[in-house]
């Protein structure tokens, strides 16, 4: 299933204009079986004039307290068999691919890295981010089997812009998305693998478009469906409103993001440019 959002409210394109392509997947734990389902996605990603795709937080496997394996038994070494995978993909079909997998830590068989990958259209690892909140809520425990990351937050550049990344449970944390604005990024990444609870849902969409909106910067959140996790992607612009979003099965989401929006927003809604700073307190 391919899903668009209606160009009719996408304003002012421009030649900086970009298509992003949320891959809302189920992942199994063969991840031979998830890397040929991202092939299959990327290449329709391309097909459909995507220049990024986006899959979800630990989509290499869904190794969880529930699913009997944990992460450092399917973790593999960024030069692994999956990001390799990947990387040949984006290089064949020309896309820039993010991708979440969990990553070995040498010396460490208890646990592992919760780390996205950002390859470029080259097949290149340009940016690897190591998830830095985990999620101790709602009686889950990620800190028991995954590595707290301490990677800084850091905007990757590329000639669509500055690009934000920052990991599911996180997008909770205000604070983590404002320094990728005072970065100057546009556009934020969020792969993610949220589980399903009472109010979760509700929380989701609703963190994810107010971080859109305190920041008037896009937001792309690309979420695992099936197994224990609620979908539900969606792919928000700076004044708030979901350009396109799926449901509870799988589906590619693709949407057309123009930088000049980003401006006529900040235009009317300068809330990033009126911050006092010397007001606040740590």
């Amino acid at each position: 299933m391919v899903r668009k959002a209606d160009e009719s409210g996408i304003e002012g394109k421009g030649g900086g204009a970009m298509k992003v392509a949320i891959a809302q997947l189920t992942a199994t734990m063969d991840k031979a079986v998830n890397l040929q389902k991202a092939v299959e996605y990327i290449a329709k990603a391309k097909a459909a004039g995507a220049d990024f795709v986006i899959l979800p937080e630990m989509y290499s496997a869904p190794a969880t307290p529930k699913s009997g394996v944990t992460p450092a038994e399917v973790a593999e070494p960024m030069d692994g068999p999956f990001v390799s995978g990947l990387a040949k993909a984006a290089k064949v079909h020309g896309v820039y691919v993010v991708c979440g997998v969990f990553e070995s830590i040498e010396g460490d068989e208890n646990r592992a890295y919760n780390t996205t990958v950002f390859l470029n259209r080259a097949g290149e690892l340009i940016h690897a981010y190591r998830k830095t909140h985990l999620y101790d809520a709602f009686s889950y425990k990620e800190s028991d089997y995954i590595a707290q990351g301490d990677n800084p937050y850091q905007v990757v550049d590329t000639e669509f812009g500055k690009i934000g990344l920052m990991v599911c449970y996180e997008v909770r944390f205000p604070e983590i998305a404002r320094q990728f604005a005072l970065q100057g990024a546009d556009i934020l990444f969020v792969p993610a693998g949220w589980v399903a609870g009472a109010m979760k849902e509700d929380h989701w969409e609703t963190l994810v478009r107010a971080r859109a909106i305190e920041n008037t910067m896009f937001i792309c959140a690309a979420d695992q469906v099936g197994n224990i996790f609620t979908g539900r992607s969606m792919i928000v612009d700076p004044m708030g409103v979901v350009m396109a979003s799926a449901g509870e099965e799988e589906a590619l989401v693709v949407a057309e993001l123009d930088p000049e929006r980003i401006l006529r927003v900040r235009g009317k809604l300068p809330s990033v440019a009126n911050r006092r700073p010397e007001m606040y307190t740590n």
